[in-house]
C-alpha cells in the first residue's frame, strides 16, 4: 500500500523532480516505511515518478519503482494484487524472470505479456502508473495509468501549463502547484446535493479523479494530446455474465456464492504484517468475521464503542466474536475524546465529506489495537440490497413518472399538498426530497438521486447558485469534459439496462460507494498508515452477484436474503434476526453537547474560500433549523466539515 505520484511534460527534468518530491513528502503518512523515485530517465525527459510505501507484502525487497529485467518497463503502484502468486506462475511459464516476491513486480511482466489487457487479469485494489520505454511498441515512451474496477484505490490528475501531474491524493497535487487552490462550483453543487464530491470532479477546479474502472494513456514527449480517461471494466462482459448456466433462484445462488465469499476473505488475509478486522453488530462485518475465523482461528477483531449511548454495539459484537473465535478488543470513544482528536480527523480528509470522520475513528481504533491491515464489511449493503434506497427508490420512481404527466405550473401548485402528505409518514428532510422529485422530476438523471439527496433541490438553491453541467462524450464513450452530472447520467444509463434491484445496486456502487465510502476509507485510513481491505468487493464476487436476476438476490422484507442464505449457519441468531442498523457515531447527541459551541463559532465565520459561494446566512440558517428540530444532524455537520476543509486550503 502506497501513495504514488508523477509529473509528465515538465519543461525541465529538475522541475519534474522538484514537484514529485513535494508531492511525495505531502503523502508521507500513506507510506512512512520508505520512499522511491524514478527521476532523470534520459528516454523520458520532463518525467518523474515517486512513491511512499507502507510495507505489507515482501517487506525486505518490495521497493518501488520496480523495473522488469531489461530495465525498460517500470511501475509505481498503490494497492494489493490478491492473485499475484497465480499470475507470477503463469508469467514465469511464459519466460519472465522475477527478482522479488512482491505483488508489484507482477505488474511490469503482465504489461509486457498482455499490454492494456493485463488489467482484466488483475484481482485486487489498485491504482498504478506504468512507464514503458520500449520503442518497438511505440515511437515514444508511454505512461499508462489505471484504477481498479470499483474505485477502492484513488488516483487524481490535472493538466496545466506546467504539464500533467497525478497523485493518490488531491492535497499532494496542491502541494506541488499552489495555483490549484480555487474551489470548483461543479463540485460544490455535488457536495451539497450528496454530502461528498461525486466522481470524476474534485473540490479543486481543474483537478479530476480517474474514475473507477478507467485507464489513461500518455505519449510522454507529445504534450499536444489531452489525456482522456477511458473505461476498461464492464461487468456485463464478465465471465459470470457470459456463463451459460444461468441461476434463477435464491437457494442456488447462495450455494454458488459461498465459495466465492470464502475465497475472497481468505485471499484478503494474505500479508506479512498483523491483520485484523473491524467488527460491528452488522451482518456484513459479522460474515467476514465468521469466514476469517474459519480461515485463521484466533484472528484479531476490534469494535469502536460508545458507552452509555444507543449507538453502542459492544454487546452484539462480543456475541459474534465468541461465535467466530476472534481475539476481540473494544476501543471506547466518548464526546470528550472525540473532541480532542477532531482537528486531526478533519485534517485527514483529502476532500470534504460528511461520512469520513466516522471512518477516521474506526481507523484510529484499529491502530490503537496494533493493526496495520484491517478487513472491512464495506460493499455488503450495495451488493446485497441492505440500504433503505432499495425500497425508497421504486416509490420515488412512481412519483417521478406521475409528475411527468402533470404541467409544471400545476405541479408547483400541488407541491404543498405533496409535502404535507409526505411529511405525515416521513421526516421533514424526507418530505423535501419527495417535493423535489415531484416539482423538478427531470433535473436529476434518476429517481435514485432524489432519494440519496442531502440538500434536495429547492433547499439547495437557498445555499448556493447550483451548477448542473453535462459532460461531452465522444462516439467511443470517452469523456471529453468531465463533470459530476455526466458521471451520474452515465451510471443511470447503465442501470436502466439492468433489472430494478440490480440497477439500484449499480447506482449505489458507482456513486455513493465510490464517491463517499471508498474515498473516505482510503483517505482517513491512510492518514493513520492503515491498510483497509474490502473482501466483499472482490471482483469475481461482485461480477457474480451483478449477473444474478433480481429474484436470486433479494427477498422482500428479508435483510440481505442472499448473504443470509449463504452464510446463515455460521452466524448467531441475534445477528440474523435484527433490523438493519447503520454504523454511525452519536453525532446528534454530540452536536447538541460537546460540539455545539464549535459549530456555532465555525458558522459565524465562513472560510474565505467558501464565503463567496454561499448565500447570506446560509450556514446559520441550517444550524438554527437543526437546533429547533427542523432538520437532522447530517445537514449542519456536512456544512461544518465543508467549512473547516475550506479553511485549510
Amino acid at each position: 500500500m502506497c501513495g504514488i505520484c508523477g509529473v509528465a511534460f515538465a519543461s525541465r527534468s529538475a522541475e519534474a523532480e522538484s514537484r514529485v518530491k513535494s508531492m511525495t513528502a505531502a503523502m508521507r503518512h500513506r507510506g512512512p516505511d520508505e520512499q522511491g523515485f524514478l527521476i532523470g530517465e534520459p528516454r523520458a525527459s520532463g518525467l518523474a515518478l515517486g512513491m511512499s510505501r507502507l510495507s505489507i507484502i515482501d517487506l525486505p525487497s518490495g521497493h518501488q519503482p520496480i523495473w522488469n529485467e531489461n530495465h525498460d518497463v517500470a511501475v509505481v503502484f498503490n494497492g494489493e494484487i490478491y492473485n499475484y502468486k497465480e499470475l507470477r506462475g503463469r508469467l514465469t511459464r511464459c519466460g519472465h524472470q522475477f527478482g522479488t516476491q512482491s505483488d508489484t513486480e507482477v505488474l511490469v511482466h503482465a504489461w509486457e505479456e498482455w499490454g492494456e489487457d493485463c488489467l482484466t487479469e488483475l484481482r485486487g485494489m489498485f491504482a498504478l502508473a506504468l512507464l514503458d520505454l520500449r520503442q518497438r511498441f511505440a515511437i515514444s515512451p508511454i505512461l499508462f495509468l489505471a484504477r481498479d474496477p470499483l474505485g477502492i484505490k484513488p488516483l487524481y490528475y490535472t493538466q496545466t501549463a506546467e504539464g500533467f501531474a497525478f497523485a493518490s491524493e488531491v492535497r499532494a497535487l496542491l502541494a506541488a502547484d499552489k495555483s490549484l487552490g480555487a474551489l470548483s462550483q461543479d463540485a460544490l453543487t455535488s457536495y451539497l446535493l450528496f454530502g461528498s464530491v461525486s466522481e470524476p470532479v474534485t473540490m479543486l477546479e481543474g483537478v479530476f479523479s480517474l474514475p473507477p474502472g478507467h485507464r489513461m494513456l500518455l505519449y510522454v514527449p507529445d504534450r499536444r494530446r489531452t489525456p482522456r480517461a477511458r473505461p476498461w471494466w464492464d461487468p456485463s462482459r464478465s465471465p459470470a455474465a457470459r456463463d451459460p448456466k444461468k441461476i434463477y433462484d435464491l437457494s442456488s445462488a447462495a450455494k454458488r456464492l459461498r465459495p466465492l465469499l470464502e475465497d475472497a476473505v481468505t485471499s484478503h488475509l494474505v500479508a506479512d504484517v498483523p491483520v485484523g478486522l473491524f467488527l460491528s453488530s452488522g451482518l456484513d462485518s459479522s460474515a467476514i468475521a465468521a469466514l476469517a475465523g474459519k480461515a485463521h482461528p484466533g484472528i484479531r477483531s476490534f469494535t469502536l464503542t460508545f458507552p452509555n449511548t444507543a449507538y453502542d454495539e459492544a454487546e452484539l459484537a462480543r456475541t459474534v466474536s465468541t461465535r467466530c473465535g476472534t481475539q476481540h478488543k473494544e476501543v471506547p470513544l466518548d464526546g470528550d475524546a472525540m473532541l480532542t482528536r477532531l482537528d486531526e480527523a478533519l485534517g485527514a480528509l483529502d476532500q470534504p465529506t460528511m461520512d469520513g470522520i466516522n471512518t477516521y475513528f474506526v481507523s484510529w481504533a484499529a491502530r490503537q489495537v496494533g493493526l496495520k491491515v484491517a478487513l472491512s464489511g464495506l460493499g455488503g449493503d450495495e451488493l446485497f440490497a441492505g440500504y433503505k434506497t432499495f425500497t425508497d427508490v421504486p416509490r420515488m420512481a412512481n412519483l417521478v413518472r406521475a409528475a411527468y404527466f402533470v404541467p409544471a405550473a400545476l405541479r408547483g401548485a400541488l407541491s404543498p399538498l405533496i409535502k404535507s402528505l409526505a411529511g405525515q409518514k416521513n421526516s421533514p428532510d424526507a418530505a423535501k426530497k419527495v417535493v423535489a422529485a415531484w416539482s423538478q422530476p427531470d433535473r436529476l438523471p434518476n429517481p435514485y438521486f432524489y432519494a440519496r439527496a442531502l440538500f434536495p433541490l429547492g433547499t439547495l438553491e437557498t445555499l448556493i447558485e447550483p451548477r448542473f453541467r453535462p459532460s461531452t462524450i465522444n462516439a467511443d464513450g470517452v469523456t471529453l469534459d468531465p463533470t459530476w452530472l455526466g458521471w451520474l447520467e452515465r451510471a443511470s444509463d447503465e442501470s436502466r439496462k439492468m433489472e430494478p434491484v440490480a440497477g439500484i445496486s449499480w447506482l449505489e456502487m458507482r456513486t455513493y460507494m465510490a464517491s463517499t465510502l471508498l474515498r473516505d476509507t482510503d483517505s482517513v485510513s491512510m492518514a493513520r498508515s492503515l491498510e483497509v481491505r474490502v473482501p466483499l468487493l472482490d471482483t469475481p464476487l461482485v461480477e457474480f452477484v451483478n449477473a444474478l436476476p433480481d429474484e436470486a438476490r433479494r427477498v422482500p422484507d428479508q435483510q440481505k436474503a442472499l448473504l443470509t442464505e449463504s452464510l446463515g449457519d455460521l452466524l448467531p441468531a441475534e445477528i440474523l434476526g435484527q433490523r438493519k442498523r447503520t454504523f454511525t457515531l452519536p453525532w446528534e447527541q454530540w452536536l447538541r453537547g460537546p460540539l455545539k459551541a464549535r459549530l456555532a463559532t465555525s458558522f459565524a465565520a465562513p472560510a474565505s474560500a467558501l464565503a463567496p459561494q454561499l448565500k447570506p446566512n446560509a450556514l446559520n440558517t441550517v444550524w438554527n433549523d437543526f437546533l429547533s428540530g427542523k432538520t437532522s444532524w447530517s445537514r449542519p455537520w456536512a456544512l461544518y466539515v465543508l467549512n473547516e476543509w475550506c479553511r485549510r486550503l
